[in-house]
């Protein structure tokens, strides 16, 4: 008997409404065609655009569509000129990232054979490491709050043993299962700085305690700065990667420019019991209703949460589509004849799509 899925679905603002749409249409057409699964999609409205309409940003039936469900699938959320009456901007996904205590900001990294990349690869290389970024404290703690005067302004930077011991137990669950697959060696990276911050030497005990769980995994640490030198010198050598809230911000845009964009890049924020999967890009509003912005992200961001609620539910066929779903998007993109503008092509948004569809069920 089929596994039924409630899947909550926020259209976003800008573009995200054109980029959701083909997105739960590809994952409909690979729902109608399993006999092991069935998803079932709800519309939740929140965002900028419905704050401009109806003066509430994120409604509370919203968010207990969001609770209720087995997944959440969130486009881009936010507009540059739409703000709360205090200046700050409305961000759905960080409150929903807050409500559900989601600490594991998940950043996939990949670049197949073929595939544009600003750097040279060498011959038969290729990049497949996942960051990730620890998303509810760290230097975000006091977001909004940090203390300012006219000759000083002091930000806190938060790390607990509750939210660290959770986040690294994933973090190894993650390099098994990855290992599991076949797409990586098991390897689990500590990016820190604890040669200079007493947090982050906490931060680092807490890991090698839960390494030491681990003894079919390997582990190792790195400090922020020759990180970023090695994600850009030899990427090929990461396979799991776990920081800090600030850290895993820019690394992660540094993964995505290997990739050639935030247009690949996608996404997800997974807690103990609930998991929001999103692309990293922007509502991008100066081209929305254009039709030319690049589904690829949020495509991705969708085999995430199949393989998620797989894993999770201990269901193959979402996991099997899941891979299926990523390496049609893979596939496209390698082949480059049909890329959207910001890779360097002139496909539309709905032409991308089709094309991912038609590998999937053409190829």
């Amino acid at each position: 008997m089929a596994q039924t899925f409630e899947i909550a679905v926020f259209q976003g603002d800008g573009i995200g409404p054109e980029i959701t749409g083909p997105t739960v249409d590809i994952l409909r057409r690979m729902s109608d065609a399993s006999s092991a699964y069935d998803l079932k999609f709800t519309d939740a409205p929140a965002g900028a655009a419905h704050y401009a309409k109806t003066g509430e940003s994120f409604p509370a039936e919203s968010m207990k569509i969001a609770k209720r469900a087995d997944a959440i699938l969130l486009s881009a959320m936010g507009l540059p000129d739409v703000r709360y009456p205090d200046g700050t901007e409305i961000s759905p996904q960080i409150d929903l990232r807050k409500a559900l205590t989601l600490f594991a900001g998940v950043r996939p990294v990949t670049v197949k054979a073929g595939q544009r990349t600003p750097l040279n690869m060498p011959d038969g290389k290729e990049i497949d490491f996942v960051l990730i970024r620890e998303s509810t404290e760290g230097l975000f703690y006091t977001q909004g709050k940090g203390e300012v005067t006219p000759d000083e302004a002091r930000e806190t930077l938060l790390i607990t043993r509750e939210i660290s011991e959770k986040l690294f137990k994933f973090t190894f669950e993650l390099a098994a299962n990855r290992k599991k697959a076949g797409r990586g060696p098991g390897k689990v990276t500590c990016v820190d700085k604890a040669n200079v911050f007493r947090a982050f030497a906490f931060f680092r005990e807490m890991f090698d305690a839960e390494a030491a769980k681990h003894p079919d995994l390997t582990s190792d640490h790195a400090y922020v700065d020759a990180t970023a030198l090695w994600m850009v010198q030899k990427p090929w050598d990461f396979d799991v990667m776990v920081t800090e809230n600030m850290f895993g911000d820019i690394l992660s845009d540094l993964g995505a420019g290997l990739m050639g964009g935030l247009g690949l890049a996608p996404s997800a924020d997974i807690g103990l019991e609930h998991a929001v999967f999103q692309p990293c890009h922007g509502s991008a509003p100066d081209i929305a209703g254009q039709g030319v912005a690049n589904p690829f992200a949020m495509i991705l961001s969708a085999a995430m949460m199949l393989d998620w609620l797989g894993i999770d539910h201990n269901n193959p066929a979402l996991i099997a589509d899941a891979k299926r779903l990523r390496e049609s998007v893979e596939d496209v993109v390698a082949q480059a004849n049909v890329l959207t503008r910001d890779l360097g092509g002139n496909a539309g948004t709905i032409e991308a799509a089709n094309a991912v569809l038609d590998t999937l069920f053409v190829a």
